[in-house]
């Protein structure tokens, strides 16, 4: 797999520094949502899902980037991709 857990730590990194941020009574309701996405990537589920995802995907060519956590982190966050 050409995907690792790494990739998944990183991106919570991410999220937990963005939540961290989220301060203000309206900013609430996002950072709830942001913890349950966290939860999810933290699942055995997720990370075979994953897995098995990425396995597919390189077998056939349609995936270039290994590390779709931190991609679908960044996305939602703005920030670079590296």
């Amino acid at each position: 797999c050409t995907c690792s857990f790494l990739d998944t730590d990183r991106a919570l990194v991410l999220l937990e520094e963005y939540c961290k941020k989220l301060r203000k009574p309206e900013e609430q309701q996002l950072k709830k949502a942001i913890r349950k996405v966290m939860g999810i990537f933290k699942s055995s589920l997720f990370q075979a899902l994953l897995g098995s995802f990425t396995k597919k995907a390189t077998r056939h060519g349609t995936i270039s980037h290994p590390s779709l956590p931190v991609a679908a982190a960044c996305d939602v966050l703005g920030c670079p991709k590296d």
